[in-house]
C-alpha cells in the first residue's frame, strides 16, 4: 500500500472518532445551558423586584414632600441610587453571560486545539 493510500486510510479511521468527540462536546455544552440560563433569569428577576420596590419607595417619599426643593432632593437621590443599582446589576448579569459562554465552549477546547493549524 502506498503512503498516500495509507494516509487516507488512517484519516478515514480517525473521522468517526472526531465525530464522536464533536457529539460528546456538544452534549457537554448543552448540559451547562440550563443552570446558566436559570442563574441569568434569577438575576433579572431579582433586579426587577428590587427596581420595583425602590420605585415604590420613591413614589411614597415623593408624595409626602411639602416643598419643591425637597422633591428635587428626593428625585436626585432616587436617580443616583437607581443608576448605581443598574450599573451593579448590569455588571453582575454580564458576568453571568460571560460564565455561561465560557462553560458552554469549554468542552470544545480540545477539539478546536486539534483543528487549529500549527505550522505557519
Amino acid at each position: 500500500m502506498s503512503n498516500t493510500n495509507q494516509n487516507n486510510a488512517n484519516r478515514n479511521l480517525s473521522q468517526p472518532q472526531d465525530g464522536r468527540e464533536q457529539i460528546d462536546a456538544a452534549a457537554a455544552s448543552m448540559n451547562s445551558f440550563p443552570a446558566g440560563f436559570q442563574a441569568i433569569a434569577t438575576a433579572y428577576s431579582d433586579y426587577a423586584k428590587k427596581s420595583f420596590e425602590d420605585t415604590r419607595s420613591f413614589v411614597e417619599q415623593l408624595s409626602g414632600v411639602k416643598s419643591v426643593d425637597k422633591a428635587i432632593e428626593v428625585q436626585a437621590e432616587f436617580a443616583k441610587t437607581a443608576f448605581e443599582t443598574f450599573m451593579a446589576e448590569s455588571q453582575k448579569i454580564g458576568a453571568l453571560y460571560r460564565d455561561l459562554a465560557t462553560e458552554s465552549f469549554k468542552p470544545f477546547g480540545g477539539f478546536l486545539a486539534k483543528m487549529t493549524p500549527t505550522n505557519r
